[in-house]
């Protein structure tokens, strides 16, 4: 009997490469991965990446991620895969990191020889050996360009999906008289190409071509270079989401004096379809390896996209990561881009958009609270978070003793956060649905038991307020609302998070936990390719996927969702949540000394 096809998903990470393999009913059969530092030789690393502290640059060595891929194909040959099973090939890559070819890059990767390594043919292609990082924090400059070109951040987010990412934030943390500042990550690609151009101008002269780390893998297996993808391309700021294509004033920007004819060339088209037969392998894998001749590249996305690909989400699902920090995913049809989210297009489904939030504050301030009611009861229990747990179920919602209770809203942040950017610190209110009326006091609060609740309640509140008009109403006259919420990372183990989540967000089929461990980027990425091959004429990935996705096997149902009346309730609380964060924000603005940034 003839076995199943085989599809390969990459997952290239700042800190690993992995490979997946799955089968057409989604089964995982391989797994191989390479430890950037742990495994590579010749490369002065640490945790992926190299650091000039000087200039806030973090890059990475394109031909560690050479090496990583020689490495993890043998591996799986030596795991017994068999090659000529694989039909399809997709890729999951880290985002806005970019590579750069030089003009001998097409005849280098198109002239492949099996006898030797990539690592030992390519690194020639690359007009500049590194790769930018998304924690690099050299483009403040650059980034204030971008924000002021259109008009202001909320134009560019309008076009591009997002603001262009600050480099840092003040705080009012003070050592002598210097007013210390903390860098943050997550820098998008075209303000790195601007910076590129003005710093190194003969080498970006000499680029011929520029990829994206997704794309990066995708030219690897097809032996020419790929195009970007559909959903990557808008971690970029230089594609216009709306208009489907890339902005010509903001190239304008980022091409500087070498012109937008010239930069055009370099990024290349975008196809829009998501699945699209890029071509086949090349020879160099069937020669060297053992793949068919039949085995397709299907373009690779970006790691965040990759993950709503893992679940699969559907529309209006929602994904709450609760870790160190917080990171909220959504699949939506509405395009409501602001200042505070990342917009991108859906990796596989025209229509459709991929909603991101990241906090740097999440399971650090709960911590802090848990800790400290731990210590007001002078009791440390086997279970660390039993006393929390067992405060926060107990109070009422918003604090409220009685209906005519002012609620109890707060922010906790013991490290500045993003959304909304201010430094950290603690601030309390309260607050009279009724009037509107907002009042900063700690009157009526019993610290710290009532911030047990107030903290998860102001961190799902947040959530809340940033997603409102991206769901839609599930029928039955019930409000619009997340089909599911799916809470994923440690926090997805605490019950009374579980049960806040659903009361505050809704969720007609209630809240589930998300168990996929840390393959989440490349089984959304072998997904793609299982779909990509398989997929009938206008398939959507949601239908085909869905179908053959054993969600018993990933997801546990840990809470009810909606709830009427307290999910109502939780909506009067989203107003105040708001004035309470402009309140803020301006407050720290007038004594701080704020600089803007995500």
């Amino acid at each position: 009997m003839a076995q199943s096809p085989l599809y390969i998903g990459f997952d290239l990470s700042t800190q690993q490469l992995k490979g997946l393999v799955v089968n057409s009913e989604l089964k995982v059969e391989y797994i191989a991965k390479f430890d950037f530092d742990a495994d590579s030789t010749g490369f002065p690393i640490k945790k992926g990446v190299i650091t000039h502290e000087a200039e806030h640059e973090v890059f990475a060595p394109v031909a560690l991620w050479l090496q990583a891929l020689d490495s993890v194909l043998s591996s799986l040959r030596r795991q017994g895969l068999d090659f000529r099973r694989v039909k399809g090939i997709s890729g999951a890559g880290q985002q806005h990191g970019s590579v750069y070819w030089n003009s001998e890059a097409e005849g280098l990767l198109r002239n492949l020889d099996p006898a030797r390594s990539l690592e030992e043919q390519l690194p020639a292609a690359f007009s500049h050996p590194y790769s930018p990082n998304w924690q690099d924090a050299s483009t403040q400059n650059e980034c204030d360009e971008f924000d002021a070109l259109l008009g202001g951040p909320a134009e560019l987010a309008w076009a591009t999906g997002s603001k262009a990412h600050h480099v840092r934030v003040h705080t009012s943390r003070r050592h002598g008289d210097q007013l210390l500042t903390e860098p943050l990550s997550q820098r998008f690609t075209g303000p790195q190409i601007l910076r590129f151009q003005r710093k190194h101008p003969d080498i970006y002269q000499k680029t011929t071509r520029i990829s994206l780390v997704s794309s990066f893998i995708a030219s690897l297996f097809l032996g020419h270079i790929a195009p970007f993808d559909i959903s990557d391309v808008c971690g970029m700021n230089l594609w216009n989401i709306t208009e489907g294509t890339y902005d010509d004033k903001v190239l304008e920007l980022c091409a500087g004096r070498f012109g937008v004819d010239d930069l055009k060339q370099k990024l290349g088209d975008v196809p829009e379809d998501g699945g699209l037969h890029l071509g086949p392998v090349h020879p160099y894998y069937i020669q060297r390896y053992g793949f068919g001749a039949d085995c397709t590249v299907i373009p690779a996305t970006g790691d965040n996209p990759a993950t709503i690909l893992a679940l699969p989400l559907r529309p209006s699902d929602a994904m709450v990561s609760l870790g160190t920090s917080t990171t909220f995913l959504m699949s939506t049809p509405s395009y409501k881009p602001d200042p505070a989210t990342h917009f991108f297009n859906h990796p596989t489904t025209a229509g459709l958009y991929m909603f991101m939030l990241c906090y740097k504050n999440g399971g650090l301030a709960r911590e802090h609270i848990r800790d400290a009611i731990n210590e007001n009861l002078k009791d440390t229990p086997a279970q660390p978070w039993a006393n929390f747990d067992q405060i926060a179920l107990q109070t009422p919602a918003m604090g409220q003793r009685t209906p005519t209770d002012a609620m109890k809203l707060g922010l906790f942040f013991p490290r500045p956060e993003i959304v909304p950017n201010i430094r950290s610190g603690q601030w309390r209110f309260n607050y009279d649905p009724t009037t509107g009326q907002l009042q900063e006091t700690t009157e009526g609060w019993t610290t710290p038991q009532d911030e047990a609740r107030a903290i998860v309640e102001s961190q799902m509140l947040s959530l809340r307020l940033r997603s409102r008009g991206l769901t839609q109403s599930p029928g039955n006259d019930l409000p619009a609302q997340p089909r599911r919420v799916y809470l994923v990372g440690g926090g997805s183990k605490n019950q009374a998070i579980a049960q806040l989540a659903g009361e505050i967000l809704g969720g007609v089929e209630g809240v589930y936990k998300l168990d996929i461990g840390d393959n989440a980027c490349a089984l959304g990425a072998a997904y793609k390719a299982v779909w990509g091959m398989e997929r009938e004429p206008e398939q959507t990935f949601e239908h085909l996927i869905g179908q053959r996705w054993r969600e018993e096997e990933f997801i546990e149902k840990i809470a009810d969702g909606y709830q009427r009346g307290v999910f109502e309730k939780y909506g009067q609380a989203v107003e105040g949540f708001e004035k309470m964060e402009d309140q803020v924000v301006q407050q720290v603005r007038a004594t701080s000394g704020h600089v803007d940034g995500v």
